[in-house]
């Protein structure tokens, strides 16, 4: 399974609402951090996100073991499973 983990701050928020639009994408809580986790890929455009580059880039807390992240660049973020 891929997971993603995100910090719950407000400026953080939008990244993992845009997620959640998907429907093979889960959102739990773990602590401080929400879990994104999905069977296949995990893709956020940053465009939806509506979030600024500085955002954008400094978003991402991490990944689980076995996820790995293919491209973080100023269009998408995607994440995989290896």
């Amino acid at each position: 399974m891929t997971k993603l983990y995100v910090l719950d701050v407000p400026e953080n928020t939008p990244v993992v609402k845009v997620a959640a639009e998907d429907p093979a994408v889960t959102v739990d809580r773990i602590g401080p951090y929400f879990e994104v986790s999905a069977e296949g890929p995990i893709v956020v455009d940053r465009r939806a996100t509506g979030c600024r580059h500085a955002v954008w880039y400094s978003a991402i807390a991490g990944v689980s073991r076995g996820s790995q992240i293919t491209q973080h660049d100023k269009n998408a973020l995607r994440v995989e499973r290896i």
